[in-house]
């Protein structure tokens, strides 16, 4: 993520932003990617267009009233039947970077998976639903009390992403993807 932070707030709350962030971005990598749902069955997965690379920007907003700019590029694994979605997505900034990698199931409208932070050892759990404009999860940390809500829109080749963090030093995350 490209985070302008400011040297005194990375030293103070670089470990907590970076775990917080890392997991927004797994579950933005996560699910992110889901498309809305149309009323009729579907004969494969959610996920099942969604291989590749996407790519995007956004800001994050600091309790503090400070803003931050985020840049972030995802690769997508869809299994064959689209039920199952493996991920990478990388995000750096001056002050640091992180790798989170996860691994989301779906069925019968339920999301599900799990998420690690390669560079900060940080690891958690994901969960949500699929909703009739794409869909909402919640994304916890193991070691942590971590949380946030995400809702993710997705409309063709496009994703919007809206994340609330319940967290000391954040409030939310606003992303905009593009497929590659």
């Amino acid at each position: 993520m490209h985070l302008l932070w400011t040297t005194a707030l990375w030293k103070t709350t670089a470990r907590n932003v970076v775990r917080t962030i890392g997991a927004a971005a797994i579950a933005v990598a996560a699910l992110a990617s889901v498309p809305a749902v149309d009323a009729a069955p579907q004969a494969v997965g959610p996920f099942a267009n969604l291989d590749g690379w996407w790519g995007g920007a956004g800001r994050l907003r600091f309790k503090d009233g400070k803003t931050e700019e985020v840049k972030c590029r995802a690769t997508y694994f869809v299994e064959a039947d689209g039920n199952t979605l493996k991920q990478t997505i990388r995000c750096a900034s001056p002050g640091g970077k992180i790798e989170l990698k996860s691994e989301v199931r779906h069925s019968d409208g339920k999301l599900s998976g799990d998420w690690k932070e390669e560079m900060y050892n940080i690891s958690g759990t994901l969960d949500g639903a699929v909703t009739p404009r794409g869909f909402r999860v919640a994304v916890k940390a193991s070691e942590t009390a971590l949380s946030a809500n995400m809702d993710i829109i997705v409309k063709d080749k496009r994703q919007m992403v809206e994340i609330q963090f319940f967290s000391e030093t954040l409030i939310g995350l606003t992303l905009l993807l593009d497929k590659g």
